[in-house]
């Protein structure tokens, strides 16, 4: 059976969040975010107006793909505040075992809103999606990049126990139009089991 987000039974909870599936109504939400100068800096696609959000936002998948990361208000109402995307990808695999590489890894990226910054709330949610790649899903590689100057996205992957793979020197070109360098993390599934 092929791996699918569908596995998995939402919502999910941690000690402190609650995380579900992305749906329409979390455009307005997410949005209000996302069009910040410091999260639009490192995401991958950071339009200027809502409407041309909108649009990408429906037609990128991400109603397929990224998980809602949600916190309890005062008033008691959940609130959104960030997304983590889990996209279940293809290993690479010579021809003869390609059937073998199937939905066998994700990727995973994340933003989330800077108001919330520095309470471990991403760290929470990205070490339970790992968790659910490996447990509930039953995929043997997570994998993870991010510009290398993206500091915060760097202390997260690592703080997640993912491991450095490798730096590529002004392989990704930025918006502002800048060649910049990167970095690509990963964790396989022995390694996520053998971890105290």
């Amino acid at each position: 059976m092929t791996a699918s987000l569908d596995q998995i039974t939402w919502p999910v909870t941690t000690s402190r969040l609650s995380l579900r599936r992305l749906t329409e109504n979390d455009l307005e939400t997410t949005w209000s975010y996302r069009k910040l100068p410091e999260v639009t800096e490192w995401i991958t696609s950071g339009p200027q107006d809502f409407e041309t959000y909108r649009t990408q936002f429906l037609e990128s998948g991400k109603i397929n793909r990224d998980i809602a990361v949600q916190i309890s208000a005062p008033d008691g109402q959940a609130q959104i505040i960030g997304t983590v995307m889990i996209y279940i990808k293809d290993a690479w695999g010579q021809r003869e075992v390609a059937e073998q590489t199937v939905a066998v890894e994700a990727e995973l990226g994340w933003s989330f809103d800077p108001q919330f910054a520095g309470r471990g709330y991403a760290t929470e949610a990205v070490s339970k999606v790992i968790e659910l790649c490996f447990e509930e899903l039953g995929l043997r590689r997570v994998v993870a990049g991010c510009f290398a100057a993206n500091e915060p996205s760097v202390r997260l992957m690592e703080r997640v126990g993912l491991r450095r793979e490798a730096f590529e020197k002004a392989n990704s070109l930025h918006r502002s139009g800048q060649w910049m360098d990167s970095y690509s993390y990963a964790l396989l599934k022995d390694e996520f089991s053998d971890r105290p």
